[in-house]
């Protein structure tokens, strides 16, 4: 039997009939558009993580597309953030005509090396970007007291990954100018689709979001500004409404869940992705660091274990934005791309978490055995 590496079918059947009663909610109002459930979602999720403003938009990448646009980023402009990370980070900042400038990351935790961002400020440098990779939120705090010492740089937090965690016994999502995160299936807060939300406790940025999601239209017919059409479907703010419903739940179960893996990994002497102590993950993925993973992927496939890597070519790497740096400018991001490895994590994942570090341990025993025959 293979284990689900994310375990949708056993949150819908906990949550089946919610779903479905938010889903003919809407069928039956036929508010397909900007209905009464993405007000109500926002809301409850501007209440959730304490931001003053929750701008809901039809995905992650274009909730962090809107926050650039609104700060006016274009041509000219450069963006700091880390090369370790989806495509999408640096995707919305190239796209608009600006410059990703890629500093590396910090060996333990993987996100953004707070220490050498400041190095990477000059007087083009209009935003920087950490992400919360693999559920986990960098030093916040710090990164915010570098963009004030350089004039009130904004900072916008890409928490695709990581909406729930708490840094400092604050919420992701409410910790810089802007935080935005993703309603992707898999994430730890998911849709049935595309989704995604924007934070802000400034009004003046949160109206041009909302502008902006609605092809710039400050009302019907009278554009202010150049937007996109960035708006949430209704449907799918419907099913997030439902999932609230037990995600207080989740949080703990991923929380508990990791800390488990944590202490198998740490008894199997395998590294794993640091905590850092003053905060929170969501492990939307629960990632460890190996020797020989394609090996390692190949023999835990053939019992069952699915395996993924996040991310096997940081972006500096990749073909379209080798032209904004080099592995040799991140050695670190290069390095951790060739041995990451996540395992099967969800909030349902209790049940699984032995069994994978047992056929884990095997795997990597078989590896050590064949290794040392070779060498024999």
């Amino acid at each position: 039997m293979t284990i689900p590496f994310v375990d949708l079918k056993t949150q819908y059947q906990a949550l089946k009939s919610s779903i479905q009663g938010r889903i003919n909610n809407v069928l039956e109002h036929g508010q397909y558009i900007m209905g009464p459930e993405v007000a109500e979602l926002e809301s409850r999720l501007a209440s959730y993580t304490g931001a003053k403003h929750c701008v809901t938009v039809s995905s992650g990448t274009d909730a962090l597309l809107i926050s650039l646009m609104a700060l006016d980023i274009g041509p000219g402009d450069e963006v700091i953030t880390t090369p370790f990370t989806f495509a999408a980070t640096a995707e919305v900042v190239v796209l608009l005509g600006a410059t990703p400038v890629f500093v590396d990351i910090d060996p333990l935790t993987c996100n953004i090396d707070v220490g050498q961002v400041e190095a990477a400020i000059n007087s083009n440098t209009k935003a920087i970007m950490p992400v919360s990779l693999y559920g986990q939120p960098s030093d916040m705090d710090e990164l915010n007291s570098i963009a004030a010492r350089y004039g009130d740089i904004p900072v916008i937090e890409d928490a695709a990954q990581s909406f729930g965690a708490v840094y400092k016994g604050r919420k992701s999502c409410n910790l810089s100018t802007f935080g935005c995160t993703s309603f992707f299936p898999s994430k730890p807060l998911g849709c049935y689709g595309d989704g995604g939300a924007i934070f802000t406790s400034d009004d003046a940025l949160a109206q041009i979001c909302r502008e902006i999601r609605i092809h710039g239209q400050s009302r019907r017919y009278w554009h202010t500004r150049v937007g996109i059409g960035g708006r949430m479907d209704t449907l799918q703010c419907a099913v997030v409404l439902a999932k609230l419903e037990r995600f207080d739940w989740e949080v703990a179960q991923r929380i508990e869940n990791g800390a488990r893996y944590n202490d198998l990994m740490d008894r199997l002497g395998v590294k794993r992705v640091q905590l850092a102590p003053d905060r929170t993950s969501m492990y939307a993925q629960y990632t460890i660091l190996v020797e020989h993973r394609e090996k390692l992927q190949e023999l835990l496939k053939s019992t069952g274990i699915p395996t993924a890597v996040h991310y096997p070519v940081p972006l500096n790497e990749q073909p379209v934005y080798s032209a904004y740096g080099s592995a040799l400018e991140t050695p670190i991001s290069s390095a951790a791309s060739k041995r990451v490895m996540s395992l099967p994590m969800s909030a349902d994942a209790a049940g699984v978490i032995e069994p994978v570090a047992l056929a884990l341990s095997h795997a990597l025993n078989r590896l050590q055995s064949n290794t040392l025959s070779a060498h024999e």
